[in-house]
């Protein structure tokens, strides 16, 4: 077996790369034990990762919260939710024209939406398929 010194070639799982690849040792904790390596793809200089460990110890330490709504609800049905409990009359959609929130807006290719978010020159429009955000209140120059 041949003895692990500062220079030499080693395998150690890339931090950087996600991979296990060749590295190149650059410091030792003692004469059994590498401290850090560089990584001859990446460049990269960090702790030696010994490739038999890292996937076990990132199938054990990285567990996955995922946050999963309580209720999901389609655009569509959002949509329909909106435009029953809006009393508002609809205008055609144009730039220049300035929205408010909750207003209904008729657009000739998306059809009838009704504005949900308010910025300084777009809004954001719930479809019945699709939320879109458009240009409002642009003047001509």
């Amino acid at each position: 077996m041949s003895q692990l010194t500062v220079g030499k070639d080693v395998l150690s799982y890339c931090t950087k790369c996600k991979l296990n690849l060749g590295h190149t040792i650059v410091a030792m904790k003692d004469v059994k034990h590498i401290a850090k390596v560089k990584c001859n793809t990446c460049g990269s200089l960090h702790a030696f990762k010994d490739p038999s460990q890292s996937s076990k110890q990132n199938k054990t330490r990285t567990k996955k919260t995922s946050i999963t709504p309580s209720k999901v609800i389609s655009v569509s049905d959002l949509w329909m939710e909106k435009m029953s409990n809006s009393k508002r009359k609809s205008t055609p959609y144009s730039m220049e024209l300035k929205f408010s929130l909750g207003d209904i807006i008729d657009h000739s290719k998306f059809g009838p939406g009704i504005v949900e978010k308010v910025t300084n020159d777009k809004v954001e429009i719930i479809f019945r398929h699709e939320i879109k955000t458009l240009v409002h209140n642009k003047k001509e120059s």
